[in-house]
């Protein structure tokens, strides 16, 4: 795996250290901060994790979070196209639609979720952080 899409959940599950998912999520992190592969989040992710991190943290630690996340993660483009794309999709969860739609067009291989249920028909192969470290860094 070249590029990886990691879903907000697998970084939720660092940033706020969420057991018992913590552990393969970090490694996941540290694959890409290590370079192994090279992670991207949606555009969307963004706003959530500042959301999420600030009700639990405090709006200074949110803000440092977000910044040192875009120091590791790329971002996937959420545009008209993205949207669009979305649409077209068959995903349970609308979200979700939007998460696999940028994937995909940042020519992602794999997404990294706790829920691969919700990405059922998703354009790009979607693996949980357990069953994709095997495989990240690999063509």
């Amino acid at each position: 795996m070249r590029q990886a899409l990691i879903d907000t959940n697998v970084v939720l599950d660092v940033l706020l250290d969420r057991q018992p998912h913590v552990e393969g999520s970090a490694a996941v992190w540290a694959a890409i901060e290590t370079g192994l592969t090279k992670g991207f989040l949606a555009a969307h992710a963004i706003t959530t994790i500042h959301y999420l991190v600030r009700r639990e943290l405090g709006n200074a630690r949110a803000k440092r979070t977000v910044a040192a996340v875009l120091r590791i993660f790329d971002v996937a483009t959420v545009d008209a196209t993205v949207i669009q794309e979305a649409l077209q999709l068959s995903l349970p969860d609308f979200e979700d639609s939007v998460t696999a739609a940028a994937a995909q067009l940042a020519g992602c291989d794999v997404i990294v979720t706790r829920d691969p249920k919700g990405f059922r028909g998703s354009p790009v192969r979607t693996l949980t952080p357990e069953a994709v470290l095997p495989i990240l860094g690999k063509d």
